[in-house]
């Protein structure tokens, strides 16, 4: 999609900061920064994006950064959580409700994401593991499949 045919925008709703000191930090950081600051992942260099969604139980915005995979305007949000063996609670808020605030830099928009499954899984994976080849180690860490979500635009 192209950049004059987005969303703009920001989710309406209260925000729920994320338990995790340093996700917060990074949360508030990068978007007081429009996205100047704190916008790769830790030491690596590798970007970041922030994305916002709904929690499924309490209706309040979740914020959290995910590496930047991103493909002709769409963007990948992968859900390995690190390996662990559980989805992270960002996949069950999107499966629940798929509306998503992206926000790549300054202007944040609305969109909505899609789990790929087959060839389009193939290669969003493929893609994921050219950005931040650990995603490899965390598939081979855990027993699930780790999904794969894409933004529709």
């Amino acid at each position: 999609m192209a950049e004059q045919d987005r969303t703009w925008g920001t989710l309406d709703g209260e925000y729920e900061p994320s338990p995790s000191e340093w996700v917060r930090h990074q949360v508030e950081t990068y978007e007081a920064t429009d996205g100047q600051e704190a916008n790769t992942l830790a030491d690596t260099g590798i970007p970041i994006v922030v994305f916002t969604a709904r929690g499924r139980s309490s209706g309040k915005l979740r914020k959290w950064a995910l590496m930047r995979v991103e493909h002709d305007g769409q963007y990948a949000l992968v859900a390995s959580k690190g390996g662990a063996d559980e989805h992270p609670a960002w996949y069950r808020n999107l499966k629940a409700d798929p509306t998503l605030q992206v926000q790549d830099g300054a202007r944040p928009w609305i969109t909505e994401v899609r789990e790929v499954e087959g060839e389009d899984y193939d290669q969003w994976w493929e893609r994921a593991v050219e950005v931040f080849p650990t995603y490899a180690r965390y598939a081979e860490e855990t027993d699930r499949r780790i999904p794969v979500l894409v933004t529709l635009d």
